[in-house]
C-alpha cells in the first residue's frame, strides 16, 4: 500500500473526482471503467481503493458536487427576482439552461443512471446524493404558496409539477427543429411563460 502526503492524497483525490466528472458526464456511468479514471490521472487502480471504495463511491461524489454546484447557481439567480412570479421564472429558465448545457445534471435530473447507481447505495448514502436540488426547490417553493395568488398550496405538488417540466429539454432528442418547425429555444421561452402565467391566479 503506497504511502502517500496528506497533501498528496488531497491532490490525487481531487484529480480522480475532476478526471472522473469528465469521463462520467462523457461517456455515462456505466461505460466509465475505473481504469479509465486512474489512467487519465496517472496513478494504478489498486491506488484508485485507496480513496474510494467503488465506482460508484466516486460517482456519487461527482453528483453531490455536481448538485452542490447547481444549487448555489439557483440561489444566486433567484437573490436577482422582484416578485414570487419572476422567482419561478429565473429558476424555469435555469433549470433549463442547465439541463440542456450539463450532461451529469441531465443525467441525474431526467436520466435512469441515478437509479441504477442508488441500487448499490446505502438509504442514508442516496439521501445525501439526491437531496440537495430537490431541497432548494422545496424551500423556495414553500415560501410561493404563502402567497395567495399562487394557484397551489401543496410545496410537493408545485415541486413535481416543476421537475416534469424539465424532461420538455428532450424534445430536442426526439423532434429535430426540422420537425418542430420552430426553434426550441422559442418552444422552450413559450413554456415557460405558459407556466408562470397558469402557476399563478388572475394572471
Amino acid at each position: 500500500m503506497s504511502n502517500f502526503s496528506e497533501e498528496e492524497r488531497e491532490r490525487i483525490r481531487s484529480q480522480l473526482v475532476q478526471e472522473g466528472r469528465e469521463l462520467f458526464a462523457r461517456f455515462g456511468f456505466e461505460r466509465t471503467r475505473v481504469r479509465d479514471v486512474t489512467d487519465a490521472v496517472g496513478i494504478g487502480t489498486s491506488t484508485f481503493y485507496q480513496f474510494f471504495d467503488s465506482k460508484t463511491d466516486l460517482y456519487v461524489e461527482v453528483l453531490c458536487a455536481e448538485q452542490e454546484s447547481l444549487a448555489e447557481t439557483l440561489t444566486e439567480a433567484l437573490s436577482d427576482a422582484g416578485s414570487p412570479r419572476e422567482e419561478v421564472r429565473i429558476l424555469l429558465e435555469t433549470m433549463f439552461q442547465e439541463v440542456r448545457s450539463n450532461r451529469l445534471i441531465s443525467r441525474l435530473i431526467i436520466g435512469d443512471e441515478l437509479r441504477v447507481v442508488q441500487e448499490e447505495l446505502s438509504v442514508a448514502e442516496r439521501e445525501s446524493a439526491v437531496s440537495d436540488i430537490d431541497e432548494k426547490m422545496l424551500e423556495v417553493i414553500e415560501r410561493w404558496t404563502e402567497n395567495p395568488e399562487f394557484r397551489y398550496d401543496d410545496p410537493q405538488i408545485a415541486h413535481s409539477l416543476l421537475r416534469s417540466v424539465v424532461f420538455a429539454t428532450r424534445v430536442q432528442e426526439f423532434e429535430p427543429e426540422a420537425v418542430l418547425g420552430v426553434e426550441y429555444e422559442k418552444i422552450e421561452g413559450n413554456l415557460i411563460e405558459t407556466l408562470v402565467d397558469g402557476l399563478f391566479t388572475g394572471s
